[in-house]
């Protein structure tokens, strides 16, 4: 793989932040280990904090009228794994990450949780180089868009949820999820089958999923599923 150009990544951020501090925030666990050096865990954490806040202030500004209630929905909704991983998909982050030899062989580069919390530690990165505000510019230029869709907040942001009304509107049983999981105890990946019991079904799962916990593989499996009934 070609040496990443940071420069693109920078236009897509738009911001100045140093080669050193995107390396840093995109370098994974997985490469830390196998080639030594800090892995971006830290910042992913920073990161986390500072896109919250930066999320609730545009809520807060952009729906004067929703209650604390709705808004605090449509926060988790925004900084979902999902919604930062399509964001970073949409910026390419994924050509940048540094990753060990396994997430390489298990495609990492396109894994949603590995692009949500990279997307997180540069954030993270930018907030410590740059500062506060241009830590919330970078937020803003990036999820501006999302909060102020409202696609965001419809049947994706809670996608089980979903699943099971589309089933009872078409008077057939509830969900059903089967849960795996693979990877050593530090590194595990969780993949999930729903079915619906019904004659008009084939035996086979409506939708699979995958994620970091079993929670994440449900909610995966469950969007895919009402992608595949919506178009049945």
């Amino acid at each position: 793989m070609s040496p990443p150009d940071w420069d693109v990544l920078r236009r897509a951020l738009g911001v100045s932040v140093s080669d050193e501090a995107l390396r840093h925030a995109l370098t994974h666990s997985s490469y830390a280990y196998e080639n030594g050096g800090a892995d971006n865990e830290r910042l992913e954490f920073l990161g986390d904090a500072v896109l919250g806040q930066s999320v609730t202030a545009l809520l807060y500004q952009h729906y004067p009228e929703l209650p604390e209630g709705e808004l605090a929905k449509r926060r988790a909704a925004v900084v979902s794994t999902h919604a930062l991983a399509k964001v970073a998909t949409e910026i390419g982050l994924g050509h940048f990450l540094l990753l060990g030899r396994g997430e390489e062989r298990t495609d990492g580069r396109t894994k949603p949780s590995l692009l949500a919390d990279a997307l997180e530690a540069v954030i993270g990165a930018v907030f410590i180089e740059q500062g506060h505000k241009a830590a919330d510019d970078v937020v803003i230029g990036l999820m501006g868009e999302t909060i102020k869709d409202p696609r965001t907040f419809d049947e994706t942001a809670d996608p089980k949820t979903a699943l099971q009304e589309l089933a009872a509107s078409r008077a057939l049983p509830p969900p059903r999820y089967v849960l795996s999981e693979d990877g050593p105890d530090h590194q595990k990946t969780f993949s999930a089958d729903v079915f619906i019991d019904h004659p008009q079904h084939s035996p086979g799962p409506v939708g699979r999923g995958v994620g970091s916990s079993k929670k994440l593989s449900e909610i995966d499996a469950a969007r895919n599923a009402l992608s595949a009934l919506r178009g049945s």
